[in-house]
């Protein structure tokens, strides 16, 4: 047998013995769960044992079960909020049944068979991760070349980032960038430790508050338990795989909160203290950079929600279906982020077939295209639905025109001039699909480059015939020449 294939039988070995290690080294955990993985009120973990309190239709209730290593973060350490101190309402113990002593709580000193397996795991693991920098790092003879190992690819490697258990950090660490979202009972976890501090919006689903965890501020949209169904279809989108981008508002978590009177359902997300585009429009104006930067920004989130990752671990392509203005947050850079994907429709590509969300919520009105308002869009393609988003963008874009320039218009929502402000849809239909207006342009824009070059990108997303609009890829790249120096002058 060659070097090669001695090194590589050789890891193999350690590692299975590493295994054999751990297996004999289980936790026995006491239990007080009803599950298939607790008979006798026992349980039995790679992890660690824990114990929990909360207070639940104003009763003291405790939870006692094994937490598994797969589930824990940051990995192969102690879970962040596993850091015993007075206030804290979750401890985790890696003894048997050390779980059952909590609540209340008994100090205990640590033993020697207590300790014993920890430094014989420690040890097996550090001598494993010694000869694998070993054998990686020693040159080979002549003729012989080594495979290229990376320490991700080192199942012996115990080094592990020093961790900042900060939000970002964590959903970094745990997603490795895939958007999928953090491990449920992480993202309760976090649930559970939020402080409210001031509401922040209200709208048909509930309302929106400022949090703070752990010093972070985050936005919490809390549904009201008659909306459960736009509630799990909004975590359920933002949790898709590849979904999590840069113009995408940024998932945090979701749980279902018991304040002891009714039910409340919490969506936690990335905090943008400058609000919503709406907003910041209503009190701000803005220059053609950020105009540019504004409505790049928009349609880069829109290509990639529009488009499909191929793979394993692949994306869908999906549609928004109510992209407004009040759907998209102002970061502090002045780029957006689209949010709200409770009514967003995913395109399956091996059925040719649509995931359409079993809620009755439909779009805002004001945005909806000719075809939706008319009832002629094929709701069984998914194209169509691309198509529509792209008209609201248009409208989008013109909003943010109008409050560009050095003789800036008042704010003013998309056909203010045609419709009331709560406007019906049959309004909206003869407005649109049978007079066939659109929003009007000022005659400033055309002696303003960037101006001229952004209604003429506006127009071509809101033609009649849904064909012949622009792509949110188009968009992109023709919005990305806009902001080069040949149209802004610097």
């Amino acid at each position: 047998m060659d070097l090669l294939h001695g090194r590589r039988w050789f890891l193999i070995l350690i590692l299975a013995f590493s295994q054999k290690i751990q297996k004999i080294n289980s936790l026995k955990c006491y239990c007080n769960v009803e599950s298939s993985s607790c008979p006798n009120s026992t349980c039995e973990t790679d992890g660690f044992c824990y114990a929990s309190t909360m207070i639940e239709h104003g009763i003291q209730k405790y939870t006692y079960q094994c937490w598994h290593q797969d589930t824990i973060f940051p990995p192969g350490d102690k879970p962040i909020w596993c850091r015993e101190d007075e206030s804290s309402d979750i401890f985790c113990c890696a003894s048997d049944f050390c779980n059952s002593e909590f609540f209340p709580a008994t100090e205990t000193t640590a033993t020697a068979w207590q300790v014993i397996p920890w430094i014989m795991g420690l040890t097996v693991l550090g001598i494993c991760g010694a000869i694998s920098v070993w054998l990686i790092k020693r040159p080979a003879r002549k003729g012989h070349s080594l495979p290229p190992y990376t320490a991700e690819d080192s199942y012996c490697d115990p080094r592990h980032p020093m961790i900042k258990t900060t939000i970002r950090d964590m959903i970094e660490l745990t997603t490795s960038g895939s958007g999928s979202g953090l491990p449920l009972l992480v993202q309760r976890s976090i649930a559970r430790q939020i402080q409210l501090m001031d509401i922040i919006g209200k709208g048909r689903f509930g309302e929106v508050w400022r949090g703070r965890w752990r010093g972070e501020n985050v936005a919490v949209k809390i549904f009201s338990s008659r909306e459960e169904c736009s509630w799990f279809r909004e975590a359920e989108i933002y949790q898709t795989v590849m979904l999590r981008h840069e113009n995408i508002l940024g998932f945090i978590a979701a749980d279902n909160k018991d304040n002891g009177t009714w039910t409340q359902l919490w969506l936690i997300t990335d905090y943008h203290e400058n609000g919503s585009l709406f907003d910041f429009l209503t009190l701000r104006t803005i220059d053609s950079n950020t105009l540019v930067t504004m409505a790049l920004s928009v349609a880069t989130g829109l290509a990639h929600l529009h488009m499909d990752i191929v793979g394993t671990k692949g994306k869908p392509a999906i549609a928004h279906r109510d992209l407004k203005s009040k759907n998209i947050l102002v970061k502090s850079n002045l780029s957006c982020v689209i949010g709200d994907l409770g009514l967003a429709v995913r395109h399956n590509v091996a059925s040719d077939s649509v995931d359409v969300p079993s809620t009755n919520r439909v779009g805002t009105k004001r945005y909806m295209a000719p075809e939706v308002l008319d009832e002629s869009m094929d709701a069984r393609q998914f194209d169509p639905y691309k198509r529509s988003d792209v008209y609201s963008f248009g409208l989008v874009v013109w909003e943010m025109a109008r409050r560009c320039g050095s003789m800036p218009e008042e704010y003013q929502p998309p056909y203010y001039d045609c419709v009331s402000p709560d406007p019906a849809l049959e309004d909206m239909r003869r407005v649109v699909c049978i007079e066939k207006r659109r929003p009007s342009v000022p005659n400033r824009w055309h002696s303003d480059p960037v101006l001229c070059a952004i209604s003429k990108v506006m127009k071509e997303c809101w033609y009649q015939n849904p064909a012949a609009r622009l792509t949110a890829l188009r968009i992109k790249k023709t919005l990305a020449n806009i902001g080069t120096a040949d149209h802004i002058k610097l």
